[in-house]
């Protein structure tokens, strides 16, 4: 994340863009298309020099491809099904998450009132996805746009559509951690209480030898969830959402 605003040549931030590029795993003809994406209000010299515009594209762009996405996978739904799950998968929730797995915060080009705060908002990294989205496609077209959106997009849909509307916290944790550490989530069972018939589980998920905070659940995949969802916020250095207790 920029401390100082934007910063004052390109040079300055050509390891920042370098660096969102491994990131994302797509390199830019266009290093000012990406800067661009990466620019909020607040970091600009003037609004038109922020990523709003490319917000807006990026938006109808994901929609697209996610609406032939649903049409093609689900060739059996009426169109009320589609437009359910399409409004879970394109959602901010979704995208913020999305950003967040992707650690976007580590790149953004904030003002200085803004990068005083520990945590960056949500409808922030919602906002900075959907113009990285807008960037890659004014780059590489959609060639390069449409399977970047598969990438991230197709385990939300997959989750949508199996009734896990929370999303897919264990396909996003384990694209960080192969991405970050180069292994794969394990799932540790703690604890479990309650009758057979209605049993709780206690969930833990660790990366390595680091364990995250365990989460309780109504069945297994659910506590393994929410396992998941805090190890990610703790890797974003935000509080876990699920207690242990």
């Amino acid at each position: 994340m920029s401390t100082d605003g934007h910063p004052d040549t390109d040079a300055d931030l050509a390891p920042v863009l370098r660096a969102c590029e491994e990131r994302i795993g797509y390199t830019f003809r266009d290093k000012g298309l990406l800067r661009a994406a990466l620019t909020h209000a607040s970091g600009a010299l003037h609004r038109l020099a922020s990523n709003e515009r490319m917000e807006f594209l990026g938006d109808a762009i994901l929609g697209a491809v996610v609406c032939e996405m649903l049409y093609r996978m689900f060739p059996d739904y009426l169109e009320g099904e589609m437009t359910r799950l399409k409004s879970i998968v394109v959602s901010r929730q979704t995208c913020a998450r999305i950003s967040q797995a992707l650690g976007m915060k580590d790149f953004l080009i904030l003002g200085k009132g803004m990068t005083t705060s520990p945590n960056v908002p949500s409808s922030l990294l919602a906002d900075v996805f959907e113009s990285l989205i807008a960037a890659i496609y004014l780059d590489g077209g959609d060639a390069a746009a449409r399977p970047f959106i598969q990438r991230w997009l197709g385990p939300e849909i997959e989750a949508a559509a199996g009734g896990d509307v929370g999303g897919n916290y264990k396909s996003l944790l384990q694209q960080v951690a192969q991405r970050e550490h180069g292994v794969t989530p394990t799932y540790q069972l703690l604890d479990e209480k309650g009758p057979d018939h209605s049993k709780c589980f206690k969930i833990s998920a660790q990366i390595g030898s680091n364990r995250y905070q365990p989460a309780w659940g109504r069945n297994k995949k659910e506590a393994e969830q929410r396992a998941a969802r805090n190890a990610l916020n703790e890797l974003n250095g935000q509080p876990p959402p699920f207690p242990s207790d």
